[in-house]
């Protein structure tokens, strides 16, 4: 039996609904690869091709097991945002053990910032044990473009050097917003003046109310927003389902949007069919032309896991 926590909802005064409400997709659509999990895609548009990072690794075990030790990230493209997309190459594989992500790149979120494309995602080097767990520390940083297509410098050291994980970023004219979770799903938002870092902590404890995860932050007008997965189910009364969450400042008193829901665990093909999906995480939202237009999400149907991009019915102006 799921417990619907019942809390005040909030909506910012004078400000337009937001809405997510999305159509129907092709069976044939999103980003998939035989012989790997895939996972976790991130879009951007670059004149007339969609290209998706998405983490991958291969199938040896039950989902999600393996993704610890054998993600890593890839870039698939097309000429529509929900695809089918091709797969292009690896942009962070395994490197040289005295790097922090030597071993393993995963939870991909892309950005354009000025004249470079920043991507964001979590790495580890199999070497560092959180204290007290058997788990390996993930770390979050960064590698850095000219070009979409690469090459990518990898960033030399983590921006976070505590366990950090699920990273979303905010780019303003005077700061860069980061979130991301620990390991027991505490979430942070750290500052910095450049999207290299420093970072400082700015609020430890983002929302105490129960666990979340898998942000994808974003600003409309005055008010900042995040999107994520209700992992508990106590914000919408549904475990794992996507919610949305705004501040007046993007560092505290975080607050229920109104409507809070943003996706469940249902897709609806154009062939009249419905997947009802084992789990669907990772949201990340494309912006295009300061309107968002798709979501993506990855998909596990209990067999097999992809990207699975969505259109809005109705785009969502970020400056209305």
């Amino acid at each position: 039996m799921i417990l619907l926590v019942l809390t005040m909802v909030f909506r910012p005064g004078g400000s337009q609904v937001i809405k997510f409400d999305f159509e129907k997709v092709a069976v044939e659509s999103g980003f998939r690869m035989d012989g790997y999990w895939v996972w976790g895609g991130s879009m951007i548009r670059v004149d007339s091709t969609y290209h998706l990072f998405a983490s991958r690794w291969v199938k040896k075990m039950d989902f999600p097991r393996e993704y610890r030790f054998d993600s890593e990230i890839v870039r698939a493209t097309s000429t529509s945002p929900t695809g089918p997309f091709t797969f292009e190459g690896v942009v962070i594989g395994e490197r040289d053990s005295s790097y922090w992500d030597a071993n393993m790149a995963h939870n991909p979120t892309i950005h354009k910032i000025g004249d470079e494309y920043v991507l964001f995602y979590i790495g580890s080097d199999f070497t560092t044990y959180r204290e007290n767990s058997e788990y390996l520390l993930r770390l979050v940083g960064y590698a850095s473009s000219r070009s979409i297509e690469g090459p990518w410098e990898r960033s030399d050291e983590p921006i976070i050097r505590e366990e950090s994980n699920n990273p979303a970023v905010l780019i303003e004219d005077s700061r860069v917003l980061l979130l991301f979770r620990d390991a027991p799903l505490r979430i942070i938002m750290a500052e910095a003046d450049h999207y290299k870092g420093p970072y400082e902590i700015v609020n430890d404890n983002v929302w105490p109310e129960c666990k979340l995860e898998d942000f994808y932050l974003f600003k409309s007008r005055d008010h900042y927003h995040f999107v994520c997965e209700d992992n508990v189910g106590e914000v919408s009364g549904h475990v794992r389902w996507g919610v949305h969450l705004y501040s007046d400042n993007g560092v505290n008193d975080w607050k229920k949007y109104d409507p809070v829901v943003v996706y469940d665990h249902d897709i609806n093909y154009e062939n009249g069919q419905t997947l009802h999906c084992v789990r669907r995480e990772r949201p990340q939202l494309l912006i295009e032309n300061g309107e968002i237009t798709h979501l993506v999400t990855g998909v596990y149907d209990g067999k097999n896991s992809w990207c699975q991009p969505v259109t809005l019915k109705r785009t969502i102006p970020l400056d209305p």
